[in-house]
């Protein structure tokens, strides 16, 4: 027996497509193409909002089904974190984040039946001390190269994090405590792969 899904991921991203899988929503995946600019005298969490919902609502030009849109962000002393260009920014990165705390966003936004809906979850991630041997170990695996901050706290980084303040799943890419509550106000099921 075929599940229809149910909802309308935004994004090609594995990990929110695992974590909405662990909680039983069945997905169609839509990725789409906006510009991920920061804008001039955008906080970070104007950004990341303004991402999850430019995401939501361009997908809902290609999908009937509600469509959710999210964006994960590192803030480090104030300024955005994003994907490491090279071995030498991953590098900069973690060398700025070891030993230190910083605040990852992740936005969510969700276009449905009742509506654009939005919520934006702040975790702080307090790291230990990382070695520079430890960080060109780390890059070598390539994990880091596709991450915000250059690293993956649900991957092999999470013998970096000391401990968090917040939710482990926004950090990994979707806060699922607040994403339930979307969707189940926009009607969509959850836990109906599970059944």
């Amino acid at each position: 027996m075929t599940i229809t899904a149910k909802l309308c991921l935004a994004s090609a991203s594995p990990r929110r497509l695992e974590l909405l899988s662990s909680i039983g929503v069945v997905v169609e995946t839509r990725p789409v193409d906006i510009d991920e600019s920061l804008r001039h005298g955008e906080t970070p969490s104007e950004y990341v909002a303004r991402l999850a919902r430019g995401k939501a609502l361009a997908g809902a030009c290609l999908s009937t089904l509600p469509v959710l849109g999210a964006d994960t962000v590192v803030v480090h002393q104030g300024r955005v974190l994003g994907k490491p260009q090279n071995r030498e920014h991953a590098r900069e990165m973690l060398t700025a984040l070891s030993g230190t705390s910083h605040e990852v966003l992740t936005a969510v936004a969700l276009s449905g039946p009742v509506g654009l809906l939005e919520r934006c979850v702040t975790t702080r991630v307090c790291m230990r001390e990382i070695q520079e041997r430890e960080i060109a170990a780390y890059w070598a695996t390539g994990e880091p190269e596709d991450k915000a901050g250059g690293y993956a706290i649900q991957g092999l980084a999470a013998i970096f994090v000391e401990r968090i303040e917040g939710s482990h799943s926004a950090v990994v890419g979707l806060p699922l405590f607040e994403t339930a509550e979307l969707l189940q106000r926009q009607g969509v099921p959850l836990w109906t792969a599970m059944s």
